[in-house]
């Protein structure tokens, strides 16, 4: 049976530390998809059409990523696509006690799907997409903290 994970955020915008995440738990799994969750709750930056281009691009020569899409419960869309496992990254301890409530959710409703936590790396741990938008929204230079096909794809 492959190993298939699904790695759910909004990715909004994609940053060196949702990659950091993915290469580091490419080793673990035949494929990730890195699913884009839409949810009616918030208020993205970038269009879900514009956050998957980012993630098919930067993963163009990747043939075991590839980015979707999906709305609803994230253990269904786990169901759907034949993902045995959840990937999530953990930056701080505060990040564990989230995740975690959410894992045992997770965990309640399938017990076949395992979550995974990975812990970025250290010089990623600053990085967060809430704060890269305020960066963006305020006009200054969020290129150290994007990958290059997102900080470019700004600069246009």
């Amino acid at each position: 049976m492959p190993r298939i994970c699904l790695f759910p955020g909004t990715f909004d915008p994609v940053t060196l530390g949702h990659v950091d995440i993915i290469n580091r738990a490419l080793p673990l799994f035949d494929k990730i998809i890195v699913g884009i969750g839409l949810n009616a709750a918030k208020a993205p930056m970038f269009t879900p059409e514009q956050r998957l281009e980012w993630i098919r691009e930067i993963y163009k020569d990747e043939e075991r990523v590839e980015g979707a899409m999906y709305e609803g419960l994230t253990i269904d869309y786990c169901q759907k696509i034949g993902a045995n496992f959840i990937l999530r990254g953990i930056r701080y301890v505060s990040d564990f006690e989230y995740e975690k409530t959410i894992a045992d959710a997770n965990r309640t409703l399938d017990k076949t799907i395992e979550t995974i936590f990975l812990t970025g790396e250290p010089k990623y741990t600053s990085v967060a997409s809430t704060i890269v938008r305020d960066i963006i929204r305020n006009g200054g230079n969020a290129a150290p903290f994007l990958p290059e096909v997102v900080s470019n794809s700004l600069s246009k």
